[in-house]
């Protein structure tokens, strides 16, 4: 089988959910305050369902465990990786994400390290990312006490920026900001402060989780070194964000489509793209596929190569495990 496996999105309500989802990338989103479109994913929480093709109707969890052959017959057992948009019209909680050890062994799933490609920022919008304690008996003491505007690193972010957050990294994306997020497969948050907000379904404040925090946040916290290269190739600009072993779960590309090019895997087996503007095509043995904004697919390890073509944004990326 040699096609591209086009993907429909998932989506869920969030507390700091908003509607740009449906207004900005045009999905037909349920009602309320949808924060997630989870775009590629073989998650249970959030299946992708394919959408075209010998394997229309299928999800990628079961192809992964059916269809090997379509990701390069790898050695995990789960589909390691997970793109969404999010959608923050207000903050996002102050979190941390576990890593593969402590995550086995507590939540029986992949530990959580992530990445944001900013596709928006209102002016003034920032990031939680990091902390400003020296050590664990600082840092355990400023959250006993409360004490988030001496702990909490805010990073002013704009429009094109690019942040990876490793396992450990006290994070969150605040009011104004939408992301394209790649991450591992997992959904396990450790909420760390949560601005005292009130669910309003269920009237209470949401669960903390702050001896799994303070177990899991890196001290000190240090920035990542990304060595982020573009290069241009006639109209064409290609940039690499982040790949091993810097980044040793998965690498993220952008790529800026004005003409006709030819495209392979790079480091990994099978690639995953989803585009954030513009529209064209994707040709795989001699046949054509639209692309449009919002389109998210797996071109698998059966296609060695494909040609894209028209006025595309794309972010794409690849696992990094085998």
């Amino acid at each position: 089988m040699s096609e591209p496996l086009f993907l429909k999105p998932v989506f869920h309500e969030k507390i700091w959910g908003g509607r740009k989802l449906e207004t900005k990338f045009g999905y037909n989103i349920p009602d309320g305050t949808i924060g997630e479109c989870w775009a590629i994913s073989g998650h249970p929480h959030g299946r992708s369902e394919v959408e075209n093709g010998e394997f229309a109707g299928q999800y990628v969890d079961d192809l992964w465990k059916n269809h090997s052959e379509l990701f390069g017959n790898p050695k995990g057992k789960v589909f390691p990786l997970l793109t969404k948009i999010l959608d923050a019209e207000a903050s996002l909680s102050v979190q941390v994400h576990p890593d593969n050890a402590y995550a086995a062994e507590h939540e029986h799933e992949l530990g959580k390290t992530e990445c944001w490609y900013i596709i928006d920022a209102e002016p003034g919008s920032y990031l939680i990312y990091g902390h400003n304690a020296k050590n664990k008996a600082e840092l355990d003491q400023m959250i006993e006490s409360g004490d988030w505007d001496h702990l909490l690193r805010k990073v002013p972010v704009k429009t094109g920026d690019f942040y990876y957050v490793p396992s450990g990294t006290v994070h969150a994306l605040n009011k104004g900001i939408m992301a394209l997020e790649t991450q591992q497969s997992s959904d396990t948050t450790y909420r760390l402060y949560d601005y005292d907000r009130v669910d309003k379904t269920t009237g209470k404040k949401r669960d903390l989780h702050i001896k799994q925090s303070e177990d899991t946040i890196t001290v000190p916290h240090k920035d990542p070194k990304l060595n982020i290269e573009s290069k241009q190739v006639g109209q064409n600009k290609f940039t690499t964000f982040v790949q091993p072993p810097v980044s040793p779960f998965f690498s993220v590309y952008h790529w800026e489509i004005k003409e006709p090019v030819e495209l392979h895997h790079q480091i990994g087996k099978y690639t995953l793209i989803s585009v954030l503007s513009g529209e064209g095509k994707i040709t795989v043995d001699g046949k054509d596929y639209d692309l449009k904004k919002g389109i998210h697919l797996i071109v698998p390890a059966t296609v060695d190569a494909w040609k894209l073509s028209g006025d595309l944004d794309i972010i794409a990326s690849e696992s990094g495990e085998e």
